[in-house]
């Protein structure tokens, strides 16, 4: 139902630091029709080329300064993921994406106060590292 919402095209690049690559971001769009706090979203999934990506692994930001674990997103209420604003993903894995062509599997769900179960959107996309 909120797939068309999931995995931002075009958003997938590799991170560098200090001439590392440390890992890669995407972004994604809330599936819900209004803002949300971080303690709302239920679960981020990533696989990349069908092997699934540890959550630890995995930090989100809504504006690319301050950035949280999965697991201190489940407490954080002070920031909030507005709608028609991206939410920031990335993935901390040495080296990144490499050159060439993947499949990227992005799953995001969100918690609302009016509907008792998760919204889930699923999106799948191949992208290029070039």
């Amino acid at each position: 139902m909120f797939d068309n919402n999931v995995f931002v095209e075009n958003t997938c690049v590799n991170l560098e630091e200090s001439g590392q690559i440390t890992g890669y971001e995407l972004q994604t769009n809330i599936t819900y029709y209004r803002g949300i706090p971080m303690s709302m979203i239920e679960y981020i999934r990533i696989s990349e080329d069908g092997e699934e990506v540890p959550k630890e692994n995995i930090c989100i930001s809504v504006d690319k300064k301050d950035w949280f674990t999965l697991q201190e997103a489940e407490t954080v209420t002070s920031y909030k993921w507005e709608y028609g604003e991206p939410l920031y993903i990335r993935v901390m894995k040495a080296g990144g994406l490499t050159k060439g062509v993947h499949k990227v599997k992005l799953t995001v769900a969100t918690r609302t106060a009016y509907i008792p179960v998760p919204l889930e959107g699923i999106r799948e996309r191949e992208v290029i590292i070039l």
